[in-house]
């Protein structure tokens, strides 16, 4: 497995592949955590506090993309396409798409009916991004074909 992910498997899409793992994987255990917190009566102060004041998950991934920011402008081509930065841009997305309601709306509705939105976009940014890696070149010919219009022959098996 290792050969064939070394081999046959470019660096760009490496990097798609270890966000889209990193994501749905941190999307999971900030998930699993939470629910975690909330069925034990932690409730929306459940979680990490500094000086009485919670703070949310949201701020972590901020950082993440803050920091991944500063190595697409200033790191070399090795830092940028380090599994590690991959890993940082999925990690903290899913910790921003998980409170997107709260971002949204500008209240903590994160066990509320209106806080289900972040789970229903999550879900579907891990499903179209699925879609996306398992047929990147189909996705890529199909565009250009339906915005330049230009015959795209066929890609070869195998």
């Amino acid at each position: 497995m290792r050969r064939a992910y070394r081999d046959r498997i470019s660096t760009p899409q490496r990097t798609l592949v270890i966000a889209w793992s990193a994501f749905t994987a941190t999307f999971g255990i900030t998930r699993a955590i939470t629910y975690t917190l909330h069925r034990e009566g932690a409730g929306g102060s459940g979680g990490i506090t500094i000086g009485g004041r919670h703070i949310h998950h949201y701020n972590f991934g901020i950082a993440a993309l803050l920091a991944v920011g500063a190595i697409a402008l200033r790191g070399d081509d090795r830092r940028r396409q380090h599994p590690g930065t991959a890993a940082a841009y999925g990690g903290g997305v899913a910790l921003i798409v998980d409170e997107l309601a709260l971002l949204v709306d500008l209240k903590d509705v994160y066990w509320a009916k209106d806080g289900r939105r972040s789970v229903d976009v999550a879900a579907c940014l891990i499903g179209l991004a699925g879609m996306y890696l398992a047929g990147q070149e189909f996705w890529h010919a199909a565009g250009r074909e339906l915005l330049v219009g230009k015959r795209v022959r066929p890609c070869s098996a195998g």
